[in-house]
Formats: structure tokens, C-alpha cells, sequence
């Protein structure tokens, strides 16, 4: 979601530096998911203002903005609004860098889901030549480790995992390797309750 409102802003020519126009943003927009519910893909759809913005999250330009965007506390209280209002209409699997911390804290099961910067690298580069789009790998690289600095540091709902997650390193791992791991937590989770 935080991507989307940077997207959005970028789209609509939002400098993602004026805090006060893109916490109005993120304050008044809509935002759908057309496939809630379903698991059909790795990066499900998303709608916000009625615009797909599910190809456009994973720009470069989206990619340089996201963490300035995502360090606001208006445009963060406005998201943590929307993702717990979700959360209450159904059961749900969240991502996000603070969805156990902030915005779900007492989920019954917490995947702090981690990747070396390498290897998270590699797959966002592998992504974008499979899009046909230009990637540079140590750009790709630098860019995902200064994000990481920058929402590790940031004064609202820092980067850091839950005190009661599970750790799930993926590093080397296949996405059915890492689906089977996080099934077998929920179902160990579950006969716990």
C-alpha cells in the first residue's frame, strides 16, 4: 500500500518529499484488491483511486520513493487504518515491515520473512528482465540496502520484527520451499490455541 501511494503520487506528479501533500494522499484514497481472499499470485492486484497499480509498485522510481513515503506518520496512520479495517472483515495474510508490530500486534502468528540483500537483489532484478524492463543488479543492490537503512531507522514503526515472530530466512530458497515453512508455522501455531 505504501508503494501504491508513492506510485500514486509519482503518477499524478506529487513530489514524494511534500509530506503534506502525500499524507493527503494516502489520507483520501481508496484502495481495492480485487483478488482479497484469494491466493492466486505472489504480488496480488491493487487498486488505489480506482487505477491498477499492481506493474507500476515495482518501478524504479517507485522503488527510490517508498521509504520517504512510508516514513510519514500521516500516510502511515492512514494505511495502519485501512490494513486493521481489512484484518477485521476476515482472516488474513498481511506483508508489511511493521504488520506485527503495528499494525496486527496481537496476530496469532507472526513470519518475520527475511532474505539477504543479495539474494533480494537477484529476485527483483530477475522480475525486471522477466518484465523485458532495464535492470542493473548493483543498482537494484544499493537501492534495497538503503531502503532497508532507511526504514530501520525511521521514527514511526521502524523496521524490526515482533518479539514473539518467527523467524524465516529465505534466503536460497525456492517460493514452495518458503510456502511450505510458513504452513507448517500457522499449522503448529494453530494446534497451539
Amino acid at each position: 500500500m505504501y508503494r501504491a501511494v508513492a506510485w500514486l503520487a509519482l503518477r499524478r506528479g506529487i513530489d514524494p518529499r511534500d509530506e503534506a501533500a502525500v499524507t493527503a494522499l494516502a489520507a483520501n484514497a481508496a484502495f481495492t484488491f480485487p483478488t482479497l481472499g484469494r491466493a492466486d499470485r505472489v504480488n496480488p492486484p491493487i487498486v488505489i483511486d480506482g487505477l491498477d497499480a499492481s506493474d507500476g509498485i515495482r518501478e524504479p522510481s517507485v522503488d527510490a520513493s517508498v521509504s520517504v513515503v512510508a516514513s510519514y506518520a500521516g500516510v502511515r496512520a492512514a494505511l495502519v487504518r485501512e490494513q486493521q479495517a481489512i484484518a477485521r472483515e476476515r482472516g488474513v495474510v498481511m506483508v508489511g515491515r511493521d504488520i506485527g508490530t503495528v499494525v496486527l500486534p496481537r496476530a496469532s502468528l507472526k513470519i518475520y520473512l527475511v532474505a539477504s540483500a543479495e539474494e533480494r537483489a537477484r529476485r527483483r532484478f530477475e522480475e525486471r528482465k522477466a518484465l523485458d524492463e532495464d535492470a542493473d543488479y548493483e543498482e537494484i543492490y544499493r537501492a534495497m540496502v538503503r531502503r532497508d537503512q532507511l526504514d530501520a531507522e525511521r521514527a514511526h514503526s521502524p523496521l524490526r520484527p515482533a518479539d514473539d515472530a518467527v523467524l524465516l530466512d529465505s534466503t536460497g530458497l525456492s517460493i514452495q520451499e518458503v510456502v511450505e515453512r510458513a504452513i507448517a508455522l500457522a499449522r503448529a501455531a494453530e494446534a497451539k490455541r
